[in-house]
């Protein structure tokens, strides 16, 4: 094998496939948020950055103590 076969990146030898129709959208442009609905979103993000999720349970015993 030569050094050109190992440099080159076979994932970039082939051009990539067509984008899905599915990305473009020609529809109406969503419409802008309240003022309401904005302070809204920042309350609840805010309330989301403060508060800690709850963990799962550990188990107590360890895998070697449970056998």
């Amino acid at each position: 094998m030569s050094s050109t076969d190992r440099d080159v990146d076979h994932a970039l030898a082939y051009p990539e496939p067509p984008a899905s129709p599915l990305w473009h959208r020609h529809s109406v442009k969503a419409r802008p948020l309240t003022p309401d609905q904005q302070r809204r979103n920042r309350e609840l993000l805010d309330i989301a950055q403060r508060t800690t999720r709850p963990r799962s349970p550990r188990p107590t015993e360890t895998l070697a103590e449970a056998s």
